[in-house]
Parts: C-alpha cells; structure tokens; sequence
C-alpha cells in the first residue's frame, strides 16, 4: 500500500470517523450472496482479533496491516472472487479503500475465543452481532463454534451461536456456523479433522436456532467429504485452512469436495493470503479454476 493512502485511511478516522458508515451505505451491494452459477468463493480475514497473525511459518504475516490490505485487495480484484469474510476493522479499511463494490460482505462475530487462551472455548461475541451487520448492510455474519465435549464452556457458546443464527434469520440474513468437534492437547485447542467429527459437527451446527433458512456451514475439507455434506441440506462451503507443504496435491483434495451437489463454495484465506511463492493473484486464481465448469486464469 503507498504511503498515502495509508495516511489517508488513519486520517478518515481521525477527522471524519462516520465516512465509514456512509461508505457501506453507498456500496454497491451483490444481487444476491451467490454469484450467478449460485457458487461462492470468499476470502477470509477475520483471524488478528482472535490474536492470530498468520500461518505457521509466518507468525507474524499479518501483523502488517498495510501488507495485508494490499494481499485483500488484490484477491478481492481477482475473477470469481465473490466476497470477503473479515472483523470490523478489517472491513471497514476495505470499505474505505472501495474494495467491497459488487462483493459479498460477511462480518465476523465471535472473536473473543482468544487463540491459546484458557478461555479460548467460551468464545465471546465481541465483534459483529445481527444488528450491525444489518445496519451496515453486508449479507450475513460468521460463527465459530467449537464443540469440546469435556469443556463447560462449550455450552454458552453453543447457546450463544443459537442466538445468533435466530436473530440473523429474523433479519433475512446468511448465519455461516464453522463448527468443530474439539479437544485439548497439551492444554491447546485442537480441532479434530475426521469424517466422524466433522459429521458430529455439521449435524449439531445444523440445528441451531430457531430456523435454518438462512444457515449455511462453513466446513474443513476431510476424507469423506460426500459422507459430511450428506449429513445435511444445508449449503455447505469449505474451509481453507492452513498453507500446506504439499499444497497442490490439498488442491485437488479441494476440487473433488466442490463437486458435491450442496458444496457451493470455499471459504479461504491464509493459503490465499500468503502463499508459499507470495504470488496471491496466481493463488487466487488457481482456486477459483477448482470449481466445476471454471477453468484457471
């Protein structure tokens, strides 16, 4: 990001703090949170407020926001690009940069779990709930939910993504739910990554609130990924995760999930962000060709 445009932003909102309500207000919104073939590829930002800046090779990637707003705005720009999923400060640094013209807007609300906490499973909304994401007009937010079966904790955040997916559906809007079946390991949460859990999972997340009209699951790519999407009607899009050694072969592991009949998309953002080569435009578009009838630009 040139300097200046980085100082443009800190001066927004310094002097004039509401331009970022009046930017969502003038953005140009998608007719609908799919794109005409009903897939949709979002790129993810919502991991610093948690506490966690970047892959397991770079720790610290995202710790440089002008850096990572260059990497969102690039993605964003890139064909069969559809949205961005982010916490508030993130997207209003886009909204401000009009790099949100035409996408979808899904805002992050439960980033109180902090990565490593001893309260990382009681995972507060302390970003975006309904209401805002109402106010400022995006089409729909996300939920972490997590599931430790030994971990009292799990049951207000449980309670609370309920919630959550109630009062969005009473707006009319997307409740995107990536659950989790979860454990600790040496006093770290660990997300458990089999067609089992994640079938376990999907089937609990399905159920909260008090309609699933507007639910969707955002879910991790495992072995059997037909046996998990059949676990559900929901539409279902998967999860990145993180940049892999062998991430060509996860590439295609990628492509066959996409081909199940309510996968509609992915949901992807270190392995976008920041990949191996740093070429995040080549990144982007190798994925987007991963889904049916798409070839890579």
């Amino acid at each position: 990001m040139r300097e200046d445009r980085l100082r443009t932003l800190v001066e927004t909102r310094i002097r004039e703090p509401e331009a970022i309500a009046q930017a969502a207000a003038a953005r140009r919104r998608p007719a609908a949170p799919v794109d005409e073939d009903g897939r949709a590829m979002i790129v993810a930002a919502d991991h610093p407020p948690r506490g966690f800046l970047g892959p397991a090779t770079r720790p610290l990637a995202m710790a440089d926001r002008a850096d990572l707003l260059d990497r969102l705005c690039l993605a964003l720009s890139r064909p069969g690009v559809t949205g961005v999923l982010g916490a508030p400060d993130i997207v209003e640094d886009l909204l401000l940069l009009g790099a949100l013209e035409g996408k979808v807007v899904f805002g992050s609300m439960n980033r109180g779990g902090l990565a490593g906490a001893t309260w990382e499973l009681d995972d507060r909304f302390t970003a975006y709930d309904a209401a805002s994401i109402e106010r400022m007009g995006y089409e729909g937010g996300k939920m972490l939910t997590r599931i430790d079966l030994e971990d009292p904790a799990t049951a207000g955040t449980v309670e609370a993504c309920a919630r959550a997916v109630s009062e969005l559906a009473d707006r009319r809007l997307v409740a995107m739910i990536e659950p989790f079946m979860s454990t600790r390991k040496d006093g770290r949460v660990a997300n458990v990554l089999t067609t089992e859990a994640a079938i376990k999972a999907s089937t609990i997340a399905a159920g909260l609130g008090t309609t699933s009209a507007y639910t969707w699951l955002k879910i991790p790519v495992v072995e059997d990924m037909a046996a998990v999407a059949a676990a559900t009607t929901l539409p279902t899009v998967l999860l990145g995760g993180e940049v892999r050694e062998d991430q060509e072969a996860f590439f295609e592991t990628w492509r066959s999930a996409l081909a199940v009949p309510n996968v509609i998309g992915m949901v992807v953002g270190r392995s976008l962000l920041y990949p191996a080569d740093d070429d995040v435009a080549a990144a982007v578009d190798t994925v987007v060709g991963l889904f049916p009838g798409k070839v890579a630009s």
